[in-house]
């Protein structure tokens, strides 16, 4: 599995992109070949193709193919030719976690827009469910405010090059 930067050990690497496996991917809800993808693009050096990508996790090309689209999806990964080359390569964005907190806003937008909805169609129902859904709405319109907030903030603190702590 091993695609360690030089000078790099290579059971440091491999260790590293495991872990990513389970950890990232248990806490972003993404399987666990999608969090070693994850971590195997953040580490590389430079950007992958499918075929690296499939012999690098050990996985069939349907299995990376859905991975890599995956992590594009939560803005983390691009993908793209390079100049003179034939296949697509894959590589970690530099904006990966502006890119994934973007991704977690658009989500959190459209469930407040399912809340919404939902308090508004559930209107006829008994005191409880509509309280319940009431919650629902103001629960995602809370998270929207902060979540939306969060963004220009995060990629400021990201361009000085600090965390801001």
């Amino acid at each position: 599995m091993s695609q360690a930067a030089e000078g790099v050990e290579p059971d440091a690497h491999d260790s590293l992109v495991k872990e990513f496996g389970t950890h990232v991917g248990r806490a972003m809800g993404w399987p666990p070949m999608a969090g070693r993808a994850a971590g195997l693009l953040m580490l590389s050096e430079r950007p992958m193709t499918l075929a690296e990508l499939q012999d690098a996790l050990d996985a069939s090309k349907g299995s990376v193919s859905e991975t890599t689209r995956l992590l594009i999806e939560n803005g983390t990964v691009e993908r793209y030719k390079e100049p003179g080359r034939r296949q697509f390569v894959y590589r970690w964005r530099d904006d990966a976690w502006v890119g994934c907190l973007q991704h977690i806003v658009d989500s959190t937008t459209q469930l407040r827009a399912l809340a919404e909805r939902a308090q508004e169609q559930g209107a006829g129902m008994p005191a409880a469910q509509r309280e319940r859904l009431r919650e629902m709405r103001e629960y995602y319109t809370f998270m929207v405010g902060h979540l939306e907030a969060l963004l220009p903030r995060y990629a400021e603190v990201r361009q000085k090059g600090t965390t801001g702590a």
